[in-house]
């Protein structure tokens, strides 16, 4: 066989210079890749907020007769991408109970996630939806009431003259406290 006939072998070097570019090529294209993909889905990972109190309304905004007063919620929204200072998150009863202690209950109705109302008159609370009554205690007033639990009560403290809620809404309908 003639030595121009056979083919021709590659260069070892030439190889392993080849095989060094492409590895120095995939490592240089995953580094940024894998940052990018990092920044981008990091939000999603993100445990939501609450479990902190949120600062609600001053301790002399509180009747000292007992009578429920409603407070909105204000607090810094955060979603997987956004953060939202001081936006409505949702509503509470403040009242002051026996002691002085401050009592606080979430304005949502434990049945179907109505909107509760205070009737000053017959002083209890009113859910529109169903007709079912919960006294100041925030315990439901008629046995026959389809709500599964009293109001959804909430931790409180005072602090520096004002009073402080740790938030949390609930699910409705479910007999439990399961936090929503």
């Amino acid at each position: 066989m003639d030595p121009k006939d056979s083919p021709t072998q590659p260069d070892r070097r030439e190889f392993i210079t080849k095989a060094c570019a492409l590895t120095a090529g995939a490592v240089a294209a995953t580094v940024p890749a894998a940052a990018g993909l990092f920044v981008l889905l990091d939000p999603l990972g993100r445990k939501g907020g609450g479990g902190e109190p949120v600062r609600v309304a001053a301790l002399e905004a509180i009747p000292d007769d007992g009578v429920p007063r409603k407070f909105s919620v204000l607090a810094t929204r955060v979603d997987a991408w956004n953060r939202t200072p001081n936006v409505p998150i949702g509503a509470v009863y403040l009242r002051r109970a026996v002691g002085g202690t401050v009592q606080a209950f979430n304005v949502v109705c434990p049945h179907a996630g109505c909107f509760v109302d205070y009737v000053a008159d017959a002083k209890h609370y009113l859910c529109p939806c169903h007709n079912s009554t919960f006294d100041t205690e925030g315990r439901i007033q008629d046995p026959k009431s389809p709500s599964p639990r009293g109001l959804d009560e909430l931790a409180t403290e005072v602090r520096d003259g004002a009073v402080w809620v740790k938030f949390q809404n609930y699910r409705a309908g479910a007999k439990e406290k399961l936090p929503a």
